[in-house]
């Protein structure tokens, strides 16, 4: 049976136990609103670990000023009822004051992989994110933790961040996991009309055709971002925010493509921000 710790002192002493019994520790931070996609983070987990535990924390620190954070979608006895329908072991959820209970007197700065993408258009969004993920791997003593590939800048900050604070703690990216149609799930799909919501699978339908130039030969960034804008302004109503190739994990803009590539999107429709990338690898042909 799942079991709902609200508090860091229960939560660290109940994996400090697990540890001295020489348990892994799987962790999957949410901000709740699970939807498919969490649910297969927290599968792979329940197969690799002895112990899952997931959080569900709406962090205010990763929330710009007119940004949705009091509109987002918070159901906390649906989360745990499907948690405990698959055999997660714990739900980590904390209160805004349990977390921060003082004004923060230490914060981090995130670098140059926070300067482009989705961090140019949310300043601060990212230092918000390490500082929840900073905060939760020292409750949680994870040994290893799982993030969606759907967020592929967030991914490579967490990624550097464990590299550059020495954490143990492993970090696996989950492939995106899609709807029939191909729309990348996510808690902001709820927002989208029904027209919105026939637009969105273009999202996706756009990156495959930029897939499909690049395994034709095209190595020109700005022809393959033509390609994409392209696309979506004929298929959607939405307004393109961002269209850009960066090398991953690196997220250094190319002109011309060499290497492992990201190719990401955002685009805006009446209630719902929605974002998809595609990471595609010389290798993996």
């Amino acid at each position: 049976m799942t079991q709902v710790v609200t508090t860091i002192q229960e939560m660290q002493q109940r994996t400090t136990q697990h540890r001295l019994e020489g348990k892994t520790i799987g962790f999957v931070p949410t901000m709740g609103a699970l939807h498919e996609g969490h649910l297969t983070m927290m599968q792979q987990s329940i197969h690799e670990n002895d112990i899952t535990v997931i959080s569900v924390f709406v962090n205010p620190l990763q929330f710009g000023p007119h940004e949705d954070f009091d509109a987002y979608p918070r159901q906390i006895e649906q989360d745990v009822a499907a948690v405990e329908a698959i055999g997660v072991d714990y739900v980590f959820y904390p209160t805004i004051e349990e977390m921060y209970p003082d004004e923060l007197g230490i914060t981090l700065k995130v670098g140059r992989l926070a300067e482009v993408l989705e961090g140019a258009k949310r300043p601060g969004h990212f230092e918000g994110v390490v500082t929840v993920v900073n905060k939760l791997f020292n409750i949680v003593q994870p040994h290893h933790a799982y993030f969606g590939k759907k967020d592929a800048q967030q991914l490579a900050i967490v990624e550097k961040m464990v590299q550059d604070f020495n954490h143990p703690v492993q970090i696996h990216g989950v492939d995106i996991v899609r709807e029939a149609d191909g729309l990348a799930k996510s808690s902001r799909n709820v927002y989208l009309t029904p027209k919105e919501r026939e637009e969105a699978v273009h999202l996706h339908q756009s990156l495959l055709r930029a897939h499909q130039l690049y395994m034709q030969g095209e190595r020109e960034s700005q022809v393959i971002v033509d390609a994409i804008t392209n696309y979506l302004k004929t298929h959607t109503s939405g307004r393109i925010e961002e269209v850009a190739v960066y090398s991953y994990p690196e997220l250094e803009e190319q002109h011309y493509i060499e290497g492992r590539i990201f190719i990401s999107l955002a685009v805006k429709f009446s209630k719902a921000r929605l974002i998809d990338n595609i990471i595609i690898d010389p290798n993996d042909r």
